[in-house]
């Protein structure tokens, strides 16, 4: 039964996603073809309060837009229980502009008419002032990666008939969500029993990019100026926001790699222990096995 709720939720997050995985996360998607007798799906969009992000320096939204996609039979069948999928949206996006490009709720009724189990499928969103969380821990932005692995799953365990176990929770993502599903599974595996990961990025440690940013930001004058930055310059200020935060450098509370044009050593190290890639032998030594799970787009994750 574990394993095949294991498989069910892999089979579910190709459905719902792959269709528009060749594509970035950025660009119209292709809208698959209607599955015939499809049944509805209930769509609600709920506010949850983010504890975990109470004083977050750049003053993000704490009450987060969350879209909850209840399955066919939740409404008639009252004593039933349900598997969750939690699904991660990418950099520059949010919930609701994720929907669209994979389709939802289509592509989920599609799922469940061809013989997915019915589950509870949940979009949270992570968008903040640079466009995206990195669903990181950092003073700055907030502690995103509790947030989901914390705040949203108690909302949802508590507000839904959910199966409330690990075994029956499945933790997907796309491109920074990608990144966010391999670093919340590895580090919650406590909480999340199956993992999905298309196209992540930041699995491994990054160089300091370049020296435009610090250009930049000296040139910008207010937060417009900086929502005007290219795409990859605001990336990085999101990753450093993320991933160096400094409590102590208003007004965006945050070092970045370079200075005077120079890499900053101290600020690459913070950026390198957020790389999964380079904390995974940290968390494989806690597992009650001596043999993780491998690390792969298709596999589940945790101890044994």
């Amino acid at each position: 039964m574990i394993q095949a709720n294991n498989n069910l939720f892999l089979l579910t997050a190709c459905h719902l996603i792959l269709m528009s995985s060749a594509l970035s996360a950025q660009v119209p998607t292709e809208v698959p073809a209607v599955i015939p007798d499809a049944k509805p799906v209930t769509v609600e969009h709920i506010k949850i309060h983010g504890a975990s992000l109470e004083g977050n320096l750049e003053k993000d939204a704490v009450d987060r837009d969350v879209l909850v996609f209840l399955p066919p039979s939740y409404a008639k069948e009252t004593g039933r229980r349900y598997p969750v999928v939690y699904a991660l949206h990418g950099y520059s996006i949010g919930a609701e502009q994720w929907s669209k490009e994979i389709h939802v709720p289509q592509t989920i009724e599609g799922a469940f008419a061809q013989g997915a189990q019915e589950m509870i499928v949940v979009l949270p969103d992570s968008k903040t002032l640079h466009n995206g969380s990195m669903y990181s821990s950092s003073v700055t932005t907030g502690d995103f990666e509790k947030f989901i692995s914390q705040d949203v799953v108690a909302y949802i365990d508590a507000h839904y008939r959910t199966i409330p176990d690990r075994m029956s929770r499945g933790l997907v993502g796309h491109s920074m969500g990608g990144y966010g599903a391999t670093r919340i599974g590895m580090k919650h595996s406590d909480v999340f029993g199956s993992l999905y990961i298309m196209s992540p990025c930041c699995l491994s440690a990054r160089p300091a990019g370049p020296a435009d940013l610090e250009k930049a930001v000296e040139a910008a004058q207010t937060p417009a100026d900086l929502a005007k930055l290219p795409f990859m310059l605001r990336a990085q200020l999101a990753s450093a926001a993320a991933w160096s935060p400094d409590p102590k450098n208003p007004p965006l509370y945050l070092d970045l790699p370079t200075k005077d044009g120079a890499p900053q050593p101290n600020v690459l190290a913070k950026w390198a222990a957020n790389a999964p890639l380079a904390f995974i032998d940290q968390l494989s030594t806690t597992c009650a096995s001596t043999t993780p799970f491998p690390l792969t787009s298709e596999t589940r994750t945790g101890c044994a």
